[in-house]
């Protein structure tokens, strides 16, 4: 399975993203005699098989979907195994505009982590580019290792176990296919995800490229550790040194109903009808076998108005029990837009410098 192309048909062995609802996406192989159990029901990695990327798959009762989606950089940044903090799309997607990473770059990352930014540069720089990415926790870096692997994203992608801020960035018996035109690493942009940047920065001219603009980014959580990478980008010549914090929000839009007071009438109305019509009903009420019995009552009125029937979904200006469709010509509406009152996202402040070719 690769990251680099797409394909239309899932076979067996297959990467699949199963969206279940917008908070939860869950990455599976498609294996056969495997089931995939969800609330809305199981449904047979078998059955996938022959089915297209982006089709809803009903569960194996006849109740319940989910749809299954083609692996993207960002895809798998929402339903990865987390074993670090990662870095969202969000921010990785303004990192990569900012540094004008794009393809034939050569990366460097410092602190692999889960691997999520490391797919979105290896799908970002191409072919023509390379990303060397170090990781100092062996099981995490037996775990990242692992995923680029069965991900495809080695042809581009160079995955070393060491702690930078000790051994540096130099790579011995570095693969022939990853040893630029001038030799070595030579990185164009670096990325530095680590507990304290201002210690590796120190180690960055030995593998930079000496005939273009290199562009930094330090992924730092704490105020403290700005402040000390700032120090350290001034010392070792950086300029054009920035901060900057991304937050995200999800925005929603539908639409809403338009009221006038001729509908607040009707409404009092109707309420003041039924609970009248209530009233008699228990009034003509009888007691058999221990248990009250009413008699039942049609309601036709409004009967001009399209309605659907009560699934708990769409409008109910009337407080009938109906509801009336979102967008029914019958009604007038006006469109609006909702934003999450919480970021769910990890925040970390943004330290951006360039470095001039000596």
């Amino acid at each position: 399975m690769s990251f680099f192309s797409y394909k239309d048909v899932i076979e067996e062995g297959d990467l699949v993203l199963a969206f279940i609802s917008r908070t939860d996406t869950k990455p599976i192989t498609v294996t056969k005699g495997q089931i995939l159990n969800t609330r809305f029901g199981h449904f047979k990695h078998e059955d996938m098989v022959g089915l297209k990327y982006g089709e809803q798959m009903e569960g194996a009762k006849g109740y319940g979907f989910i749809h299954l989606l083609h692996p993207t950089p960002e895809l798998w940044t929402l339903s990865l195994p987390h074993r670090t903090q990662i870095v969202y799309t969000h921010d990785s997607a303004y990192i990569m505009q900012r540094l004008n990473v794009i393809s034939g770059t050569r990366v460097i990352e410092a602190g692999t982590g889960s691997a999520s930014f490391t797919h979105s540069f290896a799908r970002t720089v191409g072919a023509a580019g390379r990303v060397f990415t170090y990781e100092f926790h062996e099981p995490r870096y037996i775990e990242a290792k692992k995923e680029l692997e069965e991900h495809g994203l080695t042809t581009n992608t160079l995955i070393t176990h060491r702690d930078v801020c000790e051994g540096g960035f130099e790579i011995a018996n570095i693969p022939a296919n990853f040893v630029s035109k001038n030799g070595g690493i030579d990185a164009d942009m670096v990325f530095l995800d680590l507990p304290s940047p201002w210690t590796a920065i120190t180690q960055l001219d030995s593998v930079m490229s000496k005939t273009s603009k290199v562009g930094v980014c330090c992924f730092s959580p704490c105020i403290e550790q700005v402040q000390k990478t700032v120090e350290a980008l001034q010392e070792h010549g950086w300029i054009n040194i920035e901060l900057v914090e991304v937050s995200g929000r999800r925005w929603e839009a539908r639409k809403d109903m338009i009221r006038d007071m001729g509908d607040v009438v009707k409404r009092l109305k109707d309420i003041q009808s039924r609970r009248g019509k209530g009233i008699e009903t228990r009034k003509r009420g009888y007691l058999a076998n221990g248990k009250r019995q009413l008699e039942e009552e049609t309601d036709d009125s409004d009967s001009g108005v399209n309605k659907l029937p009560n699934t708990g979904k769409g409008f109910n200006p009337f407080g009938r029990g109906e509801r009336v469709k979102e967008g029914d010509a019958n009604y007038t509406w006006r469109n609006v837009t909702k934003v999450e009152s919480e970021i769910k996202t990890h925040t970390s402040y943004l330290t951006f410098a360039i470095r001039l070719p000596c």
